[in-house]
């Protein structure tokens, strides 16, 4: 197979058999077509079917190693600044797409899988075959163009408590047995994001496991097909309302379900398993940090949200358009944060490129230092961002008709009441409604929360950043200066000048 349509995935997704529970039913087929997942089901649809526009098509694809059939650009393992030029392309115009309001499409998991493909040899320090089995796994997905999501975090119950500690040992999953044909899993995991549109699910350690005897069941690396026998997802309500685009412009469109993944006694066959146990392996992230892959999905996650914020910058200047009201010196300064938002963030994306190096797996992989910094500082950021625009929109955002408020009589008073400086009644309208879908609407909830976790508890990312960050060269810096008589601080050797005027030594 090569890169696939839209036609083609929501044709899989509607042939599969699963098990889904939202809003007291239980949905087995015909996913595409039912209310709750329908619209972003068809969002995703439309990104595939960009792979094969004429005009991107050799930007979204490139040839298959194994086959030589165009496959999609996010699973290309970048061996160049080219290549990782090419894939920094795919996945900005795919953000584009969607307003970097979809946070799950295919290229943040393939960006991740790529990675862990080309450091098989990780996992083989365990046992040989899982390294061939996540080379195997990467080739699988890549040639069928498969969308995955992934579960990483365990319910939230006691969590002074360790997951084998919990009043029931099985509410979070964990290796029941393992037999001659791979391993069986019982319980649940927390938070699989599109799980129900997906093809596949990857289950992925916590980044706060522990390497305690205890926690050994709960330690693996695997992935199976949504369809699986025994795998269940229990859906939060969903943010579509069934509301027309005029209503709900982003909820209707881009509401990427999130679910709990069940695991009621999975059969997870041996081919499809990266690491059974071994905590001491799997511990605080080792997985992510020392293969490279956590580089490459915040890659693509900044990438993200430099979308995220050229649309809010967008939807502010329209309001401000519209209402007039850019000559205020207070909405001018609201303006510059978003437009420094959006700098800081494009800075960031161009020093990782720039500063890429080939990593230890042969992989030209952006420098980490610039995308851990947006990492940490995003995700407080974004509120701000939601903010300004409701503060802009002030109470325009509560004189809002419907759609079926614009038709006839009452569509008369909405083009003459409604009106602003710029646009008539219903235009107005349709702007505002979107200002109230992206700052104010239960979808901008959801949206503001999941940016703020979205790597994490922001402390512990902080605590990690602290931990991991050389600060060696400044120190001495100040120290030279302590214990200098001089006028000016001395200088440094080779090393600490070139960190200091920002030039590397050999140019």
């Amino acid at each position: 197979m090569s890169a696939r349509t839209g036609a083609q995935y929501l044709e899989a997704l509607n042939s599969s058999r699963r098990d889904i529970r939202v809003h007291g039913e239980t949905v087995r087929s015909d996913i595409a077509s039912h209310p709750a997942f329908k619209g972003v089901a068809h969002a995703y649809a439309a990104l595939y079917d960009l792979q094969h526009d004429e005009r991107v098509k050799d930007v979204l694809t490139y040839p298959s190693p194994t086959t030589g059939e165009p496959v999609g650009t996010s699973f290309l393992q970048p061996r160049t600044k080219a290549d990782l030029a090419q894939r920094s392309e795919m996945m900005k115009l795919w953000s584009d797409r969607s307003l970097g309001l979809l946070g799950r499409t295919g290229d943040y998991l393939n960006s991740s899988v790529m990675a862990l493909a080309a450091a098989q040899d990780w996992f083989a320090q365990v046992d040989s075959g899982f390294g061939k089995n996540m080379r195997s796994y990467y080739e699988h997905v890549r040639d069928n163009d498969l969308l995955m999501t992934h579960t990483l975090i365990n319910p939230q119950a006691n969590r002074s408590q360790s997951a084998g500690a919990q009043r029931d040992p099985y509410q979070a999953a964990q290796i029941l047995k393992e037999t001659d044909s791979g391993i069986v899993i019982r319980g649940a995991r927390m938070l699989a994001t599109i799980g129900p549109i997906a093809d596949e699910i990857v289950v992925f350690p916590s980044t706060v496991l522990q390497a305690r005897p205890e926690d050994e069941p709960y330690s693996f690396a695997f992935a199976v097909s949504c369809d699986t026998p025994g795998l269940r997802f229990l859906c939060r309500e969903s943010l579509d309302y069934g509301r027309s685009h005029f209503d709900h412009p982003l909820g209707s469109r881009f509401d990427e379900m999130d679910a709990v993944a069940i695991f009621d006694d999975v059969q997870v066959p041996y081919e499809r398993c990266f690491m059974i146990r071994h905590p001491e392996v799997l511990t605080r992230g080792k997985m992510y940090s020392e293969t490279g892959a956590l580089a490459h999905m915040t890659h693509q996650v900044v990438l993200k949200d430099l979308a995220k914020t050229e649309f809010m910058l967008g939807l502010i200047s329209l309001i401000c358009d519209a209402i007039q009201i850019e000559s205020f010196q207070h909405v001018q300064e609201k303006i510059a944060e978003v437009i420094n938002t959006r700098e800081l963030l494009r800075a960031v994306l161009r020093a990782a490129e720039a500063d890429a190096e080939v990593n230890q797996w042969g992989l030209m992989t952006p420098a980490w230092a610039p995308l851990n910094t947006a990492r940490n500082w995003f995700p407080r950021t974004y509120p701000r961002l939601r903010e300004i625009v409701w503060q802009l929109a002030a109470s325009g955002l509560f004189g809002l008709p419907t759609e079926a408020d614009t038709k006839g009589e009452t569509g008369v008073d909405v083009d003459r009441f409604l009106q602003a400086a710029s646009l008539n009644g219903i235009d107005r309208v349709k702007l505002f409604r979107l200002a109230w879908d992206a700052s104010a609407s239960s979808f901008a909830s959801r949206q503001e929360i999941y940016e703020f976790f979205f790597f994490g508890d922001p402390v512990r990312m902080a605590q990690a950043l602290v931990g991991s960050y050389d600060r060696t060269e400044v120190k001495e810096r100040v120290n030279a200066f302590l214990n200098s008589d001089g006028p000016l601080a001395p200088l440094a050797g080779p090393e600490l000048l070139a960190a200091a005027t920002g030039v590397r030594q050999g140019g």
